[in-house]
This record gives structure tokens, sequence and C-alpha cells, in this order.
């Protein structure tokens, strides 16, 4: 088996590292954990599904519609409470299909607003990697007035689609890690 040169420089970097796996297609993942939210709350009519693929990774898919004032589609994936520090990282291997998404998180899962940053995906598998102390607090399209994330504990981690066009999307996700 060839292992391609980004993905051996991942590995290596996340065990020097001490990364804590938050999600691992290899550990054999239940899909229990992961709720899809889309639109559909506001009237919408965006489609977003997720599977547990055969090599164990998460598929979020769907389309995502304008009808009804309607736009965007998610996925939720629900964590034990986690410490971190705002320096800490938040790394994800994924497999996009060259549209943009965003990485939400929440320290408290009932909390209304998310901390966000976008990211654009490439078509091909791919390590995106961000600060926490990096993203913002965002609620309904809003930016709010509140400082970037700068919490201790994270509960919930979400990807979202929601580029105001009507679109078909994929997005595989192989590993979600914090790297101190």
């Amino acid at each position: 088996m060839k292992i391609k040169s980004s993905t051996l420089l991942f590995l290596l970097l996340s065990i020097a590292m001490n990364a804590q796996a938050l999600f691992d297609s290899k550990n054999t993942p239940s899909p229990e954990s992961w709720y899809v939210l889309d639109d559909v709350v506001m009237g919408g009519r965006s489609n977003g599904q997720l599977e547990i693929t055969e090599e164990g990774h998460a598929r979020f898919y769907g389309k995502v519609s304008l009808e009804n004032n309607g736009g965007f589609s998610s996925v939720r994936y629900g964590i034990p409470k986690t410490i971190v520090r705002p320096e800490h990282t938040i790394s994800l291997r994924l497999k996009g299909d060259g549209k943009r998404y965003q990485l939400r998180v929440k320290n408290q899962r009932d909390q209304y607003y998310s901390y966000i940053i976008p990211f654009d995906t490439d078509g091909n598998w791919q390590t995106v990697a961000f600060k926490l102390k990096d993203l913002y607090p965002r609620f309904r399209g809003r930016r709010l007035n509140l400082p970037n994330f700068n919490h201790t504990t994270i509960e919930e981690i979400a990807l979202l689609i929601g580029n105001k066009v009507p679109e078909s999307f994929e997005l595989t996700i192989s590993r979600i890690e914090l790297v101190p």
C-alpha cells in the first residue's frame, strides 16, 4: 500500500504533537454522535444526509435549496466535554467537492451561537487546520459583537454549507483532531 507524502506527514505530526482524536474513521465510528440540521427548521427546503461509509468515514451530502428563504445544511458532531485552550488547533482530514464550507464549534452544546471559520475544499483529500482563537461568533448568518473563541471547553463540532446558491454537495470526513 502506497501512502501519499502529505498523509504520512499529517500522521507523523499528529503523533509528534500529542493530538487528541475527536473523530477517527479507523475506530469504528458510531452514527449516533452525528446529526443533520437543515434550514427546514426555518421553513427551508434543503436536504442533507449523513452516512458512515464502509471505511468508517462520515459522508455528509445532499442539496442546498433557496426555496422558502432556505439556504444551508449542516452536520453536527457531539463530543464529550473536552478541555481546550484558545491556542489549540482543530484539524480535519477531509475530502470535499471544491465548495466552501464552515467549521463551527460550540463551547456548550445548548449555546445559541457558534464560533466559525470558512474553508475551501479542492476535490482531493486534504487537511485543514485552524487555531480555536481564530474562530469568531456567528448566529443566523450574522457576526456577533463578541470576542473570538476564548473558552476552556468544546462540546460540539459542526460543518455547514450555505453559499447562497442552490447546489448539491458532498463532504467526507476521515478524522477530526485537537492539537495542543
